[in-house]
């Protein structure tokens, strides 16, 4: 139903009304459909105010996209890194999966630095 959904141009409440499910199956089905276009070497899905869902957008629409969720998560991601793992990670030094979880984020640090310089 969502996947056919899309010609249409319907936002998220629009897919609620003419899928009769709530917001959270919605956005559920939705997370399932992107797994699925994954599998199937689909385009991405992604979301515009101007288009609401495409399948299958042009490089700047796919572009514009990545940039505006990076810009929304990576201060979410650098505040857990900060509010929670730093903080775990001195409080427990010997924990292995704290020590795992700086060491992830060390390594990541560069690329999300490159991320962000380009947003």
């Amino acid at each position: 139903m969502l996947f056919e959904a899309r010609p249409a141009g319907l936002v998220s409440p629009q897919l609620v009304r003419a899928s009769s499910l709530t917001p959270s199956q919605v956005r559920s089905g939705l997370a399932a459909l992107r797994d699925q276009i994954t599998e199937k070497g689909w385009p991405p899905l992604i979301r515009t105010r101007a288009a609401s869902y495409q399948l299958g957008a042009e490089r700047a629409a796919l572009e514009k996209y990545e940039r505006v969720v990076i810009e929304e998560k990576l201060p979410e991601i650098c505040r857990f890194a900060t509010g929670t793992i730093a903080p775990h990670a001195t409080a427990h030094p010997g924990d292995k999966w704290a020590r795992y979880l700086v060491a992830q984020l060390n390594s990541s640090e560069s690329t999300l630095d490159l991320i962000n310089s380009t947003t």
